[in-house]
């Protein structure tokens, strides 16, 4: 099959839907299919060879965050002729509704469309107040993926119709299979995220690692990620600094080491998460998580079965369940256990046949649809009437 993939953000710049992209790529590339990607990225970027720049991005403030989008008249005209070139069986669109390519992607394609819906906001007044831009473009989407129940409520509220939830997916034994790095274990917490987003609580765990350190001084922080270091730890006390070490950008192989090598992995999100890919890739590899109680986080750690939970944005609530966590080591075995376990329905050996059999479904359809028209019209030409 021919598959086409547009990547609403720029590949340039790491996030959890370029991620999902490129792993959907690479794992029906692995099965034999032709894939091609378009993707925002500067011109000094290294692209996988699957992967067609639709030239450079601009931040733009969307979900809570900054993103990084192409949208434009040369946009289209890019997106135009790789649609031409791809000749695709499917066009696979990621966020259709952000001011990007994928929209752009809408407008331009024919045939077989499936979208999938990654952002969970009930209170997104510009997606309210865009619908009569966007629903010519909704209106030839096929069929429709949604990332996770939240993710899928904020679809149906917001722009009607429904959609099937296809989590995002995680090579699992990538992450199982890590080897630990010394220098990483031994009374550590564990975060993953951009320092100077504040969604990505950050700001929060460090407020709790007082309480943490007063109760445990042997404890360190690890953070990977890019951002302000200084400003991280502004508001800590300077005797406590030490404790936390930045590791800076990390590539896959030193995450997947990273989250085998810390006792305990902490997601203090705020909001904005509309499923949470990091606790999915904590559990590949076996790192007890403790995230906040966000409706998304709450969903991938099967209402805290799999990993616990405290309250969003309670620093006090974090500093005890990370204390009483670090203390108790039969319970963080408990939860490397059932992590492990729940992990598998996330792994790609599922999530990409799921998402292949939108993909088959589809395309029949659109066969169907057109071998009818072709009978029609042979019908037509030959002045009769089908009954």
């Amino acid at each position: 099959m021919r598959i086409g993939i547009v990547c609403p953000y720029s590949w340039d710049v790491p996030g959890g839907v370029q991620f999902h992209i490129r792993d959907l790529a690479e794992y029906f590339i692995r099965l034999g299919h032709e894939v091609s990607v378009l993707a925002p990225a500067d011109d000094e970027t290294p692209l996988p060879p699957y992967v067609v720049s639709a030239g450079r991005a601009v931040p733009v403030p969307y979900n809570g965050s900054v993103a990084r989008l192409n949208f434009g008249f040369l946009s289209a005209a890019r997106v135009r002729r790789w649609l031409h070139e791809g000749a695709f069986d499917v066009i696979h669109i990621h966020e259709p509704t952000s001011p990007s390519l994928g929209l752009l992607a809408c407008w331009a394609a024919q045939g077989p469309i499936v979208a999938t819906f990654h952002t969970s906001n009930p209170r997104s007044r510009a997606m309210v107040a865009a619908y009569s831009i966007l629903q010519a473009a909704l209106e030839k989407i096929s069929a429709r993926i949604a990332v996770s129940e939240y993710a899928r409520r904020t679809l149906v509220e917001h722009l009607g119709g429904d959609a099937v939830v296809i989590p995002n997916g995680v090579d699992v034994g990538f992450f199982a299979r890590a080897e630990p790095e010394p220098a990483w274990q031994g009374d550590t917490i564990g975060f993953v995220g951009r320092i100077d987003e504040p969604r990505k609580g950050l700001p929060v765990l460090m407020r709790a690692l007082p309480k943490i350190l007063a109760a445990r001084p042997q404890t360190r922080l690890l953070v990977a990620g890019r951002g302000d270091e200084k400003e991280a730890v502004a508001d800590l006390p300077a005797g406590l600094r030490s404790r936390v070490e930045f590791l800076g950008m990390v590539s896959d192989e030193d995450k997947a080491r990273f989250l085998r090598s810390v006792d305990l992995y902490v997601a203090p999100n705020t909001g904005g998460e509309s499923f949470g890919i990091i606790l999915v890739e904590a559990m590949s590899a076996g790192a007890p998580v403790l995230a906040s109680d966000l409706d998304a986080f709450a969903q991938v750690l099967d209402q805290g079965a799999a990993g616990e939970l405290f309250p969003n944005e309670d620093a006090d609530a974090l500093a005890e369940a990370a204390v009483a966590l670090l203390e108790d080591p039969e319970r963080r075995a408990k939860l490397r256990e059932r992590g492990s376990a729940h992990v598998r329905r996330f792994d790609w050996s599922t999530v990409g046949e799921d998402i292949m059999s939108v993909y088959e479904t589809v395309t029949a359809g659109a066969a169907a649809v057109a071998a009818d028209e072709r009978t029609t019209g042979l019908w037509s030409r030959f002045g009769l009437a089908r009954d």
